[in-house]
């Protein structure tokens, strides 16, 4: 059950309109680090989760990222409110509204014409708010830390709108959203933590002879560190297939049907390594030109570096004199044929 108090959590004072500004807003309003795709990830893990101080801490969080959805929503509804209005009313000539709208060299126009100036769930490039930002999978201590990252992710786009603004009032809302993100991102670690077998997520442990390996697969530029350091990791510097002890082959056993049509099928297609084919583009290159060109057994001269543009080719119109069409003397018909 809901109770919605109509004060905002925090106070909002926007010091004048700024259609540009309220778009890149839009980032936390219906984008993948913002508040409406953080108060559903935390909604659907509360609610499906057994432990009651998780399902009280993701509950009380996701409701309190509603209120932030309020409060951002309400500064892009105030920074477009002179925008909303001269598009409602048409106050202006077409020119002087669409420079109002484009002058911070942004697409607010695309925003204010298709959905009037309000807080629309889209990010700040205008794509539609999707589930699929929801990364919920139901495994408290991976879920955790997907959290813990979402918080990390949001707090850096909080900083990144904090630096494009010098409104006072926004920067001061913008700062507590951006702190919240911290503080529930401190949260979310000691509800990790609190769970003694948190590492590795889920039940099955890892297989041991691979759990700690690092296995250098990229050559140049190797560096070495604590990720793959000889005291936390066995480190392999070239590593080979078959880690397994196998030949790293692929293998897989079918019904005596099903490998007697998958052999018929195999034959069917198989190569003849021992051919070479004549392919479509040998047949149209100069070479074969050449060789179609060239009298039998005599060989054909070697092509001039320019052996394309040397070829003469006979039009095709003009067709080849038969032997009888040579016998009959210059000046002469030959005769019509009876």
């Amino acid at each position: 059950m809901f109770k919605h108090i109509k004060k905002l959590q925090y106070t909002v004072r926007v010091a004048a309109p700024n259609p540009g500004l309220a778009n890149l807003l839009l980032e936390q309003f219906g984008g993948p680090q913002g508040e409406l795709a953080a108060a559903c990830r935390y909604f659907t893990q509360g609610i499906g989760e057994d432990d009651p101080g998780r399902k009280d801490l993701l509950l009380d969080i996701a409701t309190e990222e509603l209120s932030h959805l309020e409060i951002i929503g309400t500064i892009i509804a105030l920074l477009n409110k002179g925008a909303k209005g001269d598009l409602a009313e048409g106050i202006d000539k077409e020119a002087t509204l669409y420079r109002s709208l484009t002058g911070g060299g942004n697409d607010s126009h695309i925003t204010s014409l298709l959905y009037g100036g309000g807080p629309a769930l889209v990010n700040s490039a205008g794509a539609p708010w999707t589930a699929a930002y929801i990364d919920t999978i139901g495994e408290p201590t991976a879920d955790l830390r997907s959290n813990i990252a979402a918080e990390a992710r949001a707090k850096i786009i909080y900083e990144r709108l904090i630096n494009i603004t010098d409104d006072p009032g926004i920067k001061d809302a913008l700062g507590f959203l951006m702190t919240r993100e911290v503080s529930h991102q401190q949260s979310f670690e000691k509800a990790l933590y609190a769970i003694h077998n948190n590492f590795p997520p889920g039940k099955t442990p890892p297989v041991p002879e691979f759990a700690n390996v690092y296995y250098n697969t990229s050559s140049g530029g190797e560096v070495r560190g604590p990720w793959n350091s000889d005291k936390n990791f066995t480190y392999v510097a070239d590593p080979q297939p078959g880690v397994d002890g196998g030949d790293g082959g692929a293998s897989v056993a079918l019904p005596s049907k099903q490998q007697t049509t998958a052999q018929a099928m195999a034959a069917r297609t198989r190569s003849d390594i021992g051919t070479d084919p004549i392919t479509g583009a040998e047949v149209g290159g100069a070479k074969a030109i050449i060789e179609k060109q060239t009298p039998p057994g005599q060989a054909a001269a070697a092509p001039k570096k320019k052996a394309a543009i040397a070829i003469k080719v006979k039009p095709a119109t003009k067709a080849k004199a038969s032997a009888k069409d040579k016998a009959v003397p210059k000046g002469k018909t030959a005769a019509k044929k009876k």
